[in-house]
């Protein structure tokens, strides 16, 4: 019989303990998942939401986009940005605060982004806006705009309809003008809260819902390349020293270095302690197992099994704990971390596309890595002592008791 058989056949006659083997490893395998996930989920997850549409360099006033500083002369930069050889298409995105007018009760409180494209490369003249059309079709008129699935839910609104929308481009204390917008399409917004509301339409319709009081300036410029990000950013820079110019990636590096590095130092921290706890589990469990059996190991012994193979036996039968345990942890982990991910959403300010845990495939190698290696530490002492066991003297005590 191989080692793994007479592993099995051992933890088979011993359910009780193999199952709380098991069921231990399977519930650490799945923190030990989830910490993993969690440790670069944030920043997968921000490069993947930065890449949606293609835009591939960011033209702020601040270091970050959202700084709440605006680009100024907004129209004219993105104008002149749209000439430079590298570029395909440019698209200015400019936001306001609004309310939307219900029949009875108070107004709903929302954002309204008005966008422009610039772009002297047919093949850029003609690109969507930074949000997803789900039901009807982009804005394109003054008149148009596309809202979200919380506005078209709680005004029972669908592409045609119409709404009465307020927007202020200046200040949130000035008279807002009433204007009747038609709804064209239902959209979703990817950098939108979980407790916002948003509409959008051309920076026409901004205008208009702003009765024309729209200073020159943006919250945002997004640029599409041809293909050169960093070759674009730095041309930007060149030409326009005074606002910033980024990649996705390097926006992304710099949130990394300023919010992300918190969720990362609690990652290592949770998986250093689940690792250890791991460890010691099955330690303890293959310990307490070796030495209610040590007068069987020794009759093994004296029937012509090698030191090897008795150490093998050892080993096996962690393996076989923490590989089935390891199994489990992977759906169980899965369902952890799509209820974890949930409830950290709902903080304040957080993107609902934005998602802190997110599955690849370098974190299932490493969490294939450290319960192999969890395996193997955790029977490193039971494995000495079925190695250095006295025989004659074991089966002596074991005749007396």
């Amino acid at each position: 019989m191989t080692a793994l058989g007479f592993a099995w056949r051992s933890l088979v006659r011993q359910p009780a303990r193999a199952a709380l083997g098991v069921l231990g490893v399977a519930a650490v395998g799945a923190l030990l998942l989830d910490m993993l996930m969690l440790s670069r989920g944030l920043i997968v997850s921000m490069q993947d939401l930065l890449d949606r549409g293609g835009w591939d360099v960011r033209v702020s006033a601040g270091d970050l986009p959202g700084s709440g500083l605006r680009v100024p002369h907004a129209l004219e930069t993105a104008e002149a940005i749209s000439t430079l050889p590298s570029v395909q298409a440019v698209l200015v995105i400019r936001s306001a605060s609004a309310q939307i007018d219900r029949a009875s009760g108070l107004p709903l409180r929302t954002a309204f982004q008005g966008v422009a494209t610039r772009s002297t490369d047919p093949a850029g003249a003609r690109l969507r806006a930074p949000w997803t059309i789900l039901r009807g079709r982009d804005a394109d008129a003054s008149d148009e705009l596309v809202i979200d699935e919380r506005i078209a839910s709680e005004f029972m609104l669908e592409p045609g309809s119409t709404i009465t929308l307020r927007a202020s481009c200046v200040a949130d204390l000035e008279a807002l003008p009433a204007t009747r917008l038609t709804v064209v399409g239902v959209a979703e917004f990817p950098f939108q809260t979980t407790n916002e509301s948003t509409a959008g339409g051309t920076l026409d319709a901004l205008k208009t819902a702003c009765g024309g009081n729209v200073g020159h300036d943006a919250d945002l410029i997004l640029v599409r390349s041809k293909g050169d990000a960093d070759g674009t950013a730095a041309a930007i820079r060149a030409q326009h020293p005074d606002v910033r110019a980024a990649t996705n990636t390097e926006v992304v590096g710099r949130l990394q270095q300023t919010g992300f590095t918190y969720f990362r130092q609690i990652s290592s921290v949770l998986t250093t302690v689940t690792v250890s706890f791991a460890v010691l589990l099955i330690a303890v469990l293959l310990t307490v197992s070796v030495n209610q059996r040590l007068g069987e190991v020794a009759a093994l012994r004296a029937l012509g099994f090698s030191r090897l193979r008795v150490v093998k036996d050892v080993l096996s039968e962690s393996a076989l704990i923490v590989g089935i345990g390891g199994l489990l942890s992977l759906p169980l982990g899965l369902l952890l971390a799509a209820g974890l991910d949930r409830i950290l959403k709902g903080m304040p300010g957080i993107p609902v596309a934005l998602h802190f845990f997110v599955f690849e495939t370098g974190a299932l190698a490493v969490h294939l890595a450290l319960l192999v290696a969890t395996a193997i530490i955790a029977a490193l002492y039971p494995m000495r002592i079925v190695s250095t066991l006295p025989i004659a003297a074991t089966l002596r005590d074991e005749v007396i008791g």
